[in-house]
């Protein structure tokens, strides 16, 4: 048995990863901030190996406690999943003061794979799977602003947030193997916008050209099962992406990691 944390696990893609190990014997927890989506995941899962921590992950003090049952409950993490995301069509900013693209899709990444990393080296074979955009090229880390204060746009946002965690996997260092995995656009998330003609669009696009889901984990089950050999792997679609690919600079992967801190300390 394996003990997975799964962020962003009652919908999509991190769901169906939860449902997965849950049948090969895993204990699973999954975080979210829907009880009513945990509690139908619970519901729906019917197995005393899942449990269900609702969060708002884009808040610092919330992904801290999270980390803090974790660890009260927990010796050691097998396997952390992370693909909590949220697409907001107008900037947000959370009570910490940051830009919540940010904050939850890069910033709660970040404070779990740290925060967690002492249980994840108690594993003998731990795994990050950091689930984003590695291999697309497009966007940039606004070093001049990079909560958007100034000329916000969602796609910008979400732009950014994927290549900070491109940025993560090449700075995080531990035990733990870490994987950055681009599934493509996959049958997930799609009912999640805000506007209800992209909503409409975004399915009718899903039905035609997105990957089904139970396919696009798939290499996520088995990477919990058997990590990669490296320390840091990066998959585009199926596909290796090179590491010395520039969205995968360490340099730039340094300058970020010591902005991130300034902000959680």
């Amino acid at each position: 048995m394996k003990n997975v944390i799964i962020s962003g696990g009652t919908d999509g893609m991190g769901r169906a990863t939860a449902l997965r190990r849950l049948e090969r014997g895993d204990a699973v927890t999954v975080i979210g901030s829907s009880e009513a989506k945990g509690r139908a995941l619970v519901d729906h899962a019917a197995n005393p190996n899942l449990r269900f921590l609702r969060a708002d992950l884009s808040s610092v003090a919330e992904v801290e406690r999270v980390v803090r049952q974790v660890s009260e409950l927990h010796e050691s993490v097998d396997a952390l999943a992370l693909f909590a995301n949220r697409v907001n069509a107008k900037r947000i900013e959370t009570p910490d003061g940051l830009e919540s693209t940010f904050a939850l899709y890069y910033l709660s990444r970040y404070l779990l794979g740290h925060r967690l990393r002492p249980l994840l080296d108690a594993s003998p074979a731990p795994v990050v799977i950091n689930v984003a955009g590695v291999g697309t090229t497009a966007g940039r880390i606004h070093w001049d602003d990079p909560q958007l204060t100034s000329n916000y746009g969602q796609v910008r946002a979400q732009l950014q947030a994927g290549r900070a965690n491109d940025l993560l996997g090449v700075a995080f260092s531990g035990r733990a193997r870490y994987v950055l995995y681009h599934p493509g656009f996959t049958r997930s998330g799609l009912d999640g916008h805000e506007n209800p003609l992209v909503r409409g669009a975004l399915r009718l696009l899903g039905r035609v050209f997105a990957r089904p889901v139970e396919e696009a984990v798939r290499p996520i089950v088995e990477w919990i099962d058997i990590p990669p050999g490296a320390p840091l792997t990066a998959v585009d679609r199926g596909k290796p992406v090179p590491l010395s690919l520039k969205t995968l600079d360490p340099d730039d992967a340094a300058r970020l990691a010591a902005y991130t801190q300034t902000l959680v300390r």
